[in-house]
Order: C-alpha cells, then structure tokens, then sequence
C-alpha cells in the first residue's frame, strides 16, 4: 500500500496515499479503534454546507481570495454529491467535543482542493477553517443535520401514516364497537373515533417536531472556542447564518448568546424529546392494531392485518403481528437514545459540552429509525387493517359496559346489580334488569342503544 507523509503541530505521520484526509485526522483513526459506530454522514453533508457558508462570507469579508472560495465550494459540492464519503472514516468514540472530525473535513478539503488546483492553495487551518473553532462548527453542524432529518426523513413518512389514518377513519366510521380502559370493557364508540385518537397524536408530534426545529435554529457558529468569537469577525455570525439560509430550506439565526450555545445541548435534548415523543405514541398505536388483531381464535380478533411471514418454526400455519413488534423495539431503542442524549446533554462542563458526537449519533439515529419504522408499518400492516365487523358486533352487544347507558334511568347502584347478577349467571343484561325488575324489555330496548352511546 502506497503511503504518504503528512503533518501537524505534532509531527509527521503516515496517510495512505489515495486519501484525502491528513494528520489530525490519521492520528484519530488511529487512536480510537472504539466500536463500528462513525460519524453520520448527515454530520458531514452538514459540515459541508457550513464550510461552504464559511468560505464564501470569508471571501466577502476579504479574508480568502476568490480562487480559494471556489475551490472550497468545488470540493463541498462533490462532498454533498457523495463522491467524498470515502474518505470520512473517523469513530463517534473520539474527542467530545468533534474537533477530530471538524479537521476531517478540513483536511479532504484542503487536499483535494490542492489537487484540483494543482498547486498547494488551501491550508486546512488558516483557509478552510478561518473564522471557525471545532467548539462553533460541531455544534452548528449538529443543528444542521439535526433539521435536515427531521424536515427530509421524518416528516414525510409521518405525513403518509396520517393519511392512512385518515382514510381509515373514513372507511370505518359507520362501525361502532366496544371500547376498553384499563384493559376491561368500557363504553362504546365508533371504530373511526379510535382511529382518529391515533390520527391526532401523530399530527400533535408533528407540531412538536416543529417547535423542536425551531429551537435548533440558533447557530452557535461565530463562538469560536469558548464563546468571545476570538479569531473571528464582526459580523461573520450573521452572514453565515444567511448564507447556509439560502442554502437550505430552514431560516437560520445566529445564537445570541454563544456561551450558551457552545457549552449547553438543550435544544437538541428537546427537539429529541419530541422525537421520543413520536415514539410513545407509535408505541401506543402498534401496541393497540396487535391487541385489536390478536387470535386467529383466543384472541379479540377484531381487526385483520396483512400477514406477511410465518410466524413460528414449530406451529404450523402460525402468523404473527411482526410489523407491530418492529416498530414497539424502535420505540424502546429511541427511548433508550432519549436517556443517553438527556445525560450527554447535562455534560457541559464550564464553556463546552464534550459528549456531541453521542448526542447527535443517537439523534439521527433515533430519526432514522423511526422514520424507516413508520414507513414499513404502513406499507406493511396499516394500509392493510380491515374491521372484524361480526366480531366487533358481537363484542358490543355481549358487553356488560352497555349497563351504563341506564345510569339515568334506575340510578349507579341498580345499574351496577345489573351487571353483576348478569355476569356472575352468565345472562344478559337485559334479562337481569328484567328478572330483577327494574325495567321491562321495551323499556330497556328503548334506553340501552349503542348507536346512541357513541
């Protein structure tokens, strides 16, 4: 294998020689052989972006000539078209605060740069990072990353799983059925008000996911190392802030208060809080489409799912519920990234947070997976829920919860004899209310109507 010297503040070190990477970034490839976790290339796309902002505010503000600019936009653009993934290797398991991969990034930038323009014309430093520190340029990359999954991988799947809702809401709103509370008959309603329980939360999370972007919109980039934007310039915040606006379809701002920005991670653990959110409630709704279509025949069998594998190696003709159980383990997995971003979260000691790479690696995890999850239980399982019209049926009108419907009528304690005299007989309703005689069978016909519960 070809080799090639590089070096840093530190001395020279041994770079394979198709790599664009250098120094900093070997010595950290090599020192941190920690697991299979890397950075996400959602961070680096980001990081892409910023570097690109960067240089052109620099060029503007006369820091960079316009030979240096251009080169810098060339390698972003083909770092943001893929062609560079190559050449990011480094563990999430590294410095805390990013700053190893910050130089990565630096680094491919400045090198293949220098190979585009056939001479050495970037410095990884003193051009591509002019202005900048690792302390403002991880965290903003963060951000970046962090809005980008939610705008262009969540939302979409959670706006399709809405309108399925929606349209099972429509098809079904003519069935009313049995509901239940603490796992025990209760009242009933329609299967469509059911539905649109589901339907709501998902578009709640989805204003919570919103104020969590809204949040993330406050660059820490222009803080530099601790927060004073020492080596950097009046204004280079703002018009970085502009620039990377123009560049994405979110409306970025400059953090008032860089102190704040470099050293606290509360907008990114509350943006996740919405995301766990999303979760509980995916939780919630897989859970209840797997107790609705449990059986085939001990179950409550009252909805049909698509049956997609067999479900056992030993029961013959066994189908399970496994879109339901996928989803409720990424539930319990986003919780689980929930917990380690809340304390990686608390871990800004004096000007600088040193646990980011966990956050945001568990941050984009969380989006992925759930916005994967959301699309395979839809195609997989929601868009194919049909109602057990007869079971539900039968449900309904076998249940003791009806009783209350005759609360005005003969009062709770009655109502309440009612129903356990027939329970405890094995007898409907209406023939203990009769046979206790509170009520005569037309009367009861007239007070205990389902359609009229709902």
């Amino acid at each position: 294998m070809k080799m090639r010297i590089e070096h840093d503040s530190m001395g020279e070190i041994a770079v394979e020689d198709d790599k664009y990477w250098g120094a900093q970034t070997q010595r950290s490839y090599e020192n941190f052989k920690i697991g299979i976790e890397k950075i996400p290339f959602e961070v680096i796309y980001a990081f892409a972006h910023l570097k690109l902002a960067c240089a052109k505010v620099n060029y503007e503000m006369g820091k960079i000539s316009e030979k240096k600019k251009e080169i810098i936009a060339t390698v972003c653009d083909e770092i943001l078209c893929g062609k560079l993934d190559d050449h990011f290797p480094l563990s999430v398991w590294q410095t805390g605060s990013g700053t190893q991969s910050n130089m990565n990034i630096n680094e491919v930038i400045a090198n293949r740069g220098n190979e585009i323009a056939k001479e050495k014309l970037l410095h990884p430093n003193d051009d591509v990072n002019k202005g900048q520190s690792s302390n403002d340029t991880f965290p903003t990359a963060m951000h970046i990353a962090a809005i980008e999954a939610i705008q262009k991988q969540l939302f979409p799947e959670l706006q399709n799983m809405i309108d399925t809702m929606k349209r099972l809401e429509q098809e079904n709103r003519d069935i009313i059925k049995i509901g239940r509370t603490h796992l025990q008959d209760a009242t009933p309603l329609r299967f469509s008000q059911e539905i649109s329980g589901w339907r709501n939360m998902l578009e709640n999370n989805m204003d919570m996911l919103q104020k969590g972007i809204d949040s993330l919109r406050k660059l820490a980039i222009g803080g530099t190392a601790v927060g004073t934007g020492l080596n950097s310039f009046e204004g280079f915040s703002e018009r970085v802030c502009n620039e990377l606006s123009s560049q994405l379809t979110t409306q970025f701002i400059s953090d008032p208060n860089k102190f704040h920005a470099l050293s606290s991670k509360d907008d990114i653990a509350f943006a996740h809080g919405a995301v766990k959110a999303l979760a509980a409630n995916c939780m919630k709704i897989a859970n209840d489409i797997r107790w609705l279509a449990s059986g085939p025949r001990c179950g409550l069998q009252e909805i049909f799912i698509p049956e997609n594998e067999p479900g056992s190696s030993i029961m013959p003709g066994k189908v399970n519920p496994t879109q339901c159980e996928a989803m409720t383990m990424v539930c319990a997995q986003v919780m689980g990234n929930d917990a380690t971003i809340g304390f990686a979260a608390s871990q800004g000691n004096f000007e600088l947070n040193v646990f980011m790479p966990v956050i945001i690696y568990n941050f984009l995890q969380s989006v992925r997976l759930l916005s994967d999850a959301l699309k395979s239980f839809r195609i997989h399982c929601v868009e194919g829920i049909r109602a057990n019209e007869e079971k539900m049926n039968a449900y309904l009108h076998n249940s003791l919860m009806l009783v209350t419907a005759l609360n005005p009528y003969i009062g709770y304690e009655k109502a309440a004899e009612t129903a356990k005299k027939a329970y405890k007989e094995g007898i409907s309703l209406k023939e203990a209310c009769v046979s206790l005689g509170y009520l005569s069978e037309e009367e009861f016909d007239k007070y205990v109507r389902p359609e009229q519960m709902v």
